[in-house]
């Protein structure tokens, strides 16, 4: 089994409101939004962007979120290194990060088991 493509974007900013902004004025439509500066966005069937505020004193990251359909059923290649296994998440999935070649950390994402 492999990943099912690009399932999210995951942006800080030191600004939900402007963030959220800029993403609305590039057609972008918001789905929905917490009570602690942060919300998801969607243009079209794409990816979503989901944007979470963070203190200033932190520099903002951003994180590709793949798309798992299974977390048993996932079998990475020898050639993927695993930094943490799938675990629990608490929005409701299975999340597994993995480091490429060049050292970037990637987010697979997957539901949560039943």
């Amino acid at each position: 089994m492999t990943t099912e493509g690009i399932e999210a974007v995951f942006l800080e900013t030191h600004n939900w409101g402007k963030a959220a902004k800029f993403f609305q004025s590039l057609g972008f439509e918001l789905e929905f939004s917490t009570d602690h500066n942060s919300g998801q966005l969607r243009n079209g069937d794409g990816p979503y962007v989901f944007i979470a505020e963070v203190p200033e004193d932190r520099k903002p990251q951003m994180q590709i979120v793949l798309k798992v359909p299974d977390a048993e059923g996932f079998r990475p290649d020898p050639a993927v290194e695993v930094v943490t296994p799938f675990e629990d998440t608490h929005y409701g999935t299975q999340e597994m990060t993995v480091r490429d070649p060049d050292g970037r950390l990637w987010s697979l994402q997957a539901p949560a088991k039943n």
